[in-house]
């Protein structure tokens, strides 16, 4: 049993065919940072069988695809790739965390959702969904920055508006407008891989919360998604916001697994000298 890295997404798609397929939706993270990552690494048994994922996009942050907590506990990343943060399944994280040695803190924890019978918002949000157009991405652009703040990501230097003009170009990002015309919210989902898609970047200014715009948005996106053929629509929500897993829920999104983030604050404690032998007693 052991871990296989590669940098050729190609290689790595070959090998772990049958788990990306197998579980697509425990593999989101991975399948996502695929086209993009640094290094990709599998977990092979013994009778060459596939059972763990994982990807690094940024060095020193492995995200762990599906993967079992022996594979997590043995994980071992290359020289030179010290762990800085890990994320993935909560069980798996723990696991390789602790095996580790190091000093770690929770950086966040999260809910993978599916959606199963698509349910609209009762009641319905006054106003109407629309497909965000190139006028709209410097106030998308805005919002993503918003969003990405109020989830606690650091923002210093980052521009929003190549990803934000991304989404829009390919009609992935979608808003909710007021009855008067002005948008309120937006939600946008992922590209098709798999058979899957995951929706994310739900956000509504404060102002504009509390009247179920998001509700809206998110319906609306999600709807569009299965409209265009994909199997599996997913989402993460933030386990400390109640109110965002209450709204995915009441939509018909079902949870899947718990998520984690940890943040690796030192290097391992130092192990304890030996006692010191005995004097020999002489007579």
């Amino acid at each position: 049993m052991t871990w296989y890295f590669t940098e050729d997404a190609a290689a790595f798609r070959t090998a772990a065919a049958d788990l990306l397929a197998a579980e697509a939706a425990r593999n989101t993270a991975v399948l996502t940072l695929m086209g993009s990552a640094g290094r990709l690494g599998w977990w092979a048994e013994p009778d060459g069988r596939v059972t763990g994922v994982l990807a690094v996009s940024s060095p020193g942050e492995p995200s762990f695809g599906a993967v079992t907590v022996e594979a997590a506990r043995a994980l071992v990343l290359p020289e030179g790739e010290e762990p800085t943060a890990v994320r993935g399944e909560t069980a798996a994280v723990e696991a390789f965390a602790e095996a580790t040695g190091r000093p770690w803190a929770t950086a966040g924890r999260m809910r993978l959702f599916r959606l199963g019978e698509l349910v609209p918002p009762d009641p319905a949000p006054v106003g109407r969904a629309r497909v965000a157009t190139s006028a709209d991405i410097p106030l998308t652009a805005a919002w993503a920055r918003e969003f990405a703040l109020a989830i606690g990501e650091d923002v210093t230097d980052k521009d929003f508006t190549g990803p934000v003009t991304e989404r829009v170009t390919e009609g992935r990002l979608v808003l909710w407008e007021a009855p008067d015309g002005h948008p309120v919210s937006m939600a946008c989902v992922s590209p098709t891989i798999e058979g899957q898609a995951r929706v994310h970047l739900v956000y509504t200014p404060p102002a504009e919360r509390g009247r179920g715009y998001a509700a809206g948005a998110t319906e609306a996106v999600s709807r569009a998604a299965l409209d265009g053929g994909v199997a599996q629509v997913l989402l993460f929500a933030n386990l400390a916001n109640p109110t965002s897993n209450a709204l995915y829920r009441r939509l018909g999104y079902r949870p899947v697994t718990d998520h984690l983030t940890v943040e690796f604050r030192g290097e391992p404690a130092p192990a304890p000298a030996p006692a010191p032998a005995p004097e020999p007693v002489g007579g």
